[in-house]
């Protein structure tokens, strides 16, 4: 919904007609496959279509099968390049520059399609990248992006960016960690673990007691609610790079059709 009405309020602020398509309830809960539904959806002629859906790999499937200009909102655990690009936006506001900043990303790794997009994108522009949690909920191999890997806070106190992730209840039946409040006693991000220099963030919605204590979410370092502001620039300006220079039906445009 967060990420919907960011898109959505961005798409209006730029004069856009926007038509909202979810599953349920549609021909896809029907029966209908994804290249079916985008292909009579493309039938309307759109210019743009924002895809988030549950299946890694999707967004790049539609990609290939509208005319359309296509924006990755999220697909599964892999990965959601619009929230790098305004994370990017928040520390670059505030820092200048990534480069040699050393950012810690924390919590549920294993299920997050924010630390993916991150790590890369962090670590792109030069920063120093560490994801830290318990060892159920950090992928195999994850080094492999560009980061490092932590299993305690111990060395918390290096970073100059704490980036927490939202523990996902809905995974605590799959017994990733014994339960949230041990996770909490050992990875939650409180007013003795962050530093009065540290910067603090999160992707939302935000596991108030579980990730983050209350005191850190409403704290000067808490950069979460310029988050949320950057989201709708930073989405306008992709819908813009994405359909500048089309005029209607065209399917023609000058810059590339997916991100």
């Amino acid at each position: 919904t967060r990420t919907r009405s960011s898109f959505e309020l961005a798409a209006k602020t730029l004069s856009a007609e926007v038509i909202n398509f979810v599953s349920s309830g549609s021909s896809v809960e029907k029966g209908e496959s994804l290249k079916d539904t985008v292909q009579t959806l493309s039938a309307y002629r759109p210019d743009l279509i924002v895809v988030r859906t549950p299946h890694v790999g999707a967004a790049g499937l539609v990609a290939g099968w509208t005319p359309a200009a296509v924006v990755n909102a999220g697909d599964g655990k892999h990965e959601h390049p619009t929230q790098a690009l305004l994370d990017v936006h928040t520390l670059r506001e505030r820092l200048g520059s990534l480069d040699g900043a050393n950012i810690w990303i924390v919590g549920d790794v294993m299920h997050s399609r924010v630390a993916r997009s991150n790590v890369l994108a962090f670590g792109k522009l030069g920063a120093r990248v560490t994801v830290c949690g318990p060892p159920t909920l950090i992928p195999r191999g994850f080094e492999a992006l560009g980061c490092s890997v932590e299993y305690t806070l111990d060395r918390l106190g290096e970073a100059d960016v704490v980036y927490a992730l939202r523990m996902q209840r809905e995974r605590m039946a799959e017994s990733f960690v014994p339960s949230l409040r041990e996770y909490a006693a050992l990875y939650q991000i409180d007013g003795r673990r962050l530093g009065s220099r540290q910067l603090l963030m999160h992707p939302g919605p935000v596991n108030r007691g579980v990730e983050l204590a209350a005191e850190v979410i409403d704290s000067p370092q808490a950069l979460i609610s310029q988050q949320v502001a950057a989201g709708v620039v930073v989405r306008m300006a992709v819908l813009y790079e994405l359909l500048a220079g089309r005029t209607a039906g065209d399917r023609t445009p000058t810059t590339p059709q997916y991100a």
